[in-house]
């Protein structure tokens, strides 16, 4: 699965600040562009894996709920 995400220096405190659109809340930063990658794809599993957990409905009878991976 890939996510868009906007990078932006740090004018105050230097480094880089980054967030994913897709997922509202979703931050993070890092010393070097890289870091601040590194950091959000974190952030982002951490915040499907949430979502994940708080999307579980009440199921009928005759439904399961199964997981899918994505790659």
């Amino acid at each position: 699965m890939i996510f868009k995400v906007i990078i932006r220096p740090d004018a105050e405190d230097g480094g880089f600040n980054v967030s994913c659109p897709a997922l509202p809340g979703c931050h993070s930063q890092g010393d070097s562009e890289e870091e601040a990658l590194a950091n959000i794809r974190e952030a982002i599993l951490g915040c499907l894996e949430v979502l994940n957990e708080r999307a579980i409905p009440q199921t009928a009878a005759a439904e399961r709920i199964l997981e899918v991976a994505i790659n």
